[in-house]
């Protein structure tokens, strides 16, 4: 009889290993947490023995449910689910058994309901993670038993593997998601080693660089900075193995093709298990769009301050103008008006008009036409005083679109710098203007007479940076001749460029 027991024994032993070694390969091989969960329930029914078995783990709530389950019925599962002997993140619990479930103190109407589901005995098997508790899976007998030592030594080594799969396949779909994060983002992410080699490197960091991930994984992360920058770089690397944390900061990386791309840039450690910092990680972002919109804005503050300083200087002008020929305050009053007003017109020309769908609607018209209604402010014709401070020959060329504005910027800057130093400032200075077709491109002549001696104006002052502005929108040429007798200017663009 003993030889028999020790046969059955080792039979036994024989079965149980067999059943862990095909759990184990059924781990190994599983692709999701059903098939973690099914491999489970089919080792813990083999080697226990036990007909029915069931895991439940803790839900974003704390609650107990029922995620796998073999020979429940569903009118069992909603009565027990979220009962538990452990809260979310126990530390060493131990499994509990229930020999016979009849003899036990549980509630009545509870108690009655796992009699009738046929469950006599049963036991609770912790799930940890990280020795935190996750879960349960439970065994179920009909009939009432003592769970021996071995049994349940048995049972902790398939939870212990159980909670080790949970963990390892919710680590790796974390992993998954946090990969398709940084890979479908249109932010530039890549990591370093503290030598600065380039580790990684995601699709954004291709398109902002130019780089595929073959062509600067395992090379130095400086071929990405400006040889005015490296120290850059350097400082950093140095600053993070110290464990000082860098705030994002704005700076200049260099592409493939050489040219160099404005980014915001965050840095942050990459540390190991233990903590150690073992590389950076960087998210660099381009803010070119947002530079220039800067920019831009800056360009539009600027110019509408330096309009607001000319209009006040023009109107100075203006009312000095008109007082030394004005025969009544009244006269005088009606001159400023008019001019006044003239000058709105003028300076609205300057202005774009944007229609409704966002495009720019500038009507048409011809150079004269532009240039009589620029200087309409500063001459003294009217009934009284039929001669014009402004004359205008040669060929009339049309001016329509995107043209308008900054030929009207131009002939503003020049009227107003007329106005203000020019041969505007005095009550007998005029403008004569010529227009002329040479080579191919149109061609209008500046040329101030009556005024005081022309000097040469600042080049670097803000009217200067807005005509040169204005000149290269059209790609057209400016020239300046300060000369005795008044300064000449001379515009040179091709005709098609009035019309685009």
């Amino acid at each position: 009889m003993e030889a028999v027991r020790i046969e059955n024994a080792l039979a036994q032993r024989a079965h149980e290993q067999s059943a862990l070694y095909h759990f184990t390969d059924r781990l190994y091989r599983a692709r999701s947490l059903t098939d973690i969960y099914d491999a489970a329930l089919d080792a813990i029914r083999d080697a226990l023995g036990c007909p029915r078995a069931s895991i439940l783990r803790f839900d974003a709530d704390g609650v107990m449910r029922f995620v796998a389950w073999r020979g429940l019925s569903e009118t069992y599962r909603a009565a027990v689910d979220g009962h538990s002997p452990w809260r979310p993140g126990d530390l060493n619990a131990q499994p509990i058994c229930v020999d016979d479930v009849a003899g036990e103190d549980v509630p009545e109407p509870l108690k009655a309901i796992i009699l009738k589901e046929g469950i006599r005995a049963l036991a609770f098997i912790p799930l940890t993670i990280d020795d935190k508790v996750i879960g349960k899976f439970m065994t179920y007998f009909e009939t009432p038993r003592e769970f021996t030592e071995h049994e349940l030594q048995l049972s902790v080594t398939i939870a212990r593997q159980l909670g080790f799969s949970i963990g390892r396949r919710l680590a790796d779909e974390a992993a998954w998601r946090l990969i398709a994060i940084v890979e479908s983002s249109d932010d530039a992410i890549f990591a370093k080693d503290l030598d600065g080699t380039i580790t990684n490197w995601n699709a954004g960091a291709e398109r902002l660089f130019g780089y595929s991930e073959n062509e600067v994984v395992g090379k130095s992360g400086t071929m990405l900075i400006p040889s005015d920058r490296v120290d850059e770089e350097l400082t950093i690397l140095a600053r993070l193995r110290h464990g000082e944390r860098i705030d994002h900061y704005e700076t200049v990386r260099l592409r493939k093709d050489g040219s160099l791309v404005d980014i915001s840039l965050t840095v942050s450690p990459i540390k190991d298990a233990d903590g150690s910092i073992i590389g950076v990680s960087k998210i660099a972002r381009d803010i070119t769009d947002r530079r220039r919109a800067q920019e831009k804005q800056q360009l539009l503050l600027s110019e509408m301050g330096h309009r607001i300083k000319n209009l006040f200087a023009v109107a100075s002008s203006i009312v000095n103008v008109s007082a030394r020929s004005a025969a009544s305050p009244a006269a005088l009053a009606s001159a400023v008006s008019d001019r006044l007003n003239a000058l709105a017109r003028a300076h609205s020309l300057t202005l774009f008009r944007a229609a409704a769908d966002g495009a720019v609607n500038q009507p048409a018209t011809t150079m004269h036409a532009l240039v009589r209604t620029i200087l309409s402010p500063y001459d003294n014709s009217n009934d009284n005083n039929p001669k014009s401070r402004l004359t205008i020959d040669g060929p009339d060329v049309p001016v329509s679109g995107n043209a308008i504005t900054p030929i009207a910027l131009l002939l503003y800057e020049f009227a107003t710098n007329a106005a203000k130093y020019g041969s505007l400032s005095t009550p007998d200075g005029s403008i004569d203007i010529k227009c002329a077709e040479e080579g191919g491109r149109f061609v209008l002549t500046w040329h101030e007479c009556g005024g005081p001696r022309a000097q040469m104006q600042n080049s670097d002052g803000f009217g200067s940076k807005l005509a040169n502005a204005s000149a290269a929108q059209l790609d057209a040429n400016l020239s300046y001749h300060w000369s005795s007798a008044g300064l000449i200017i001379r515009l040179s663009v091709l005709p098609d460029r009035l019309t685009c």
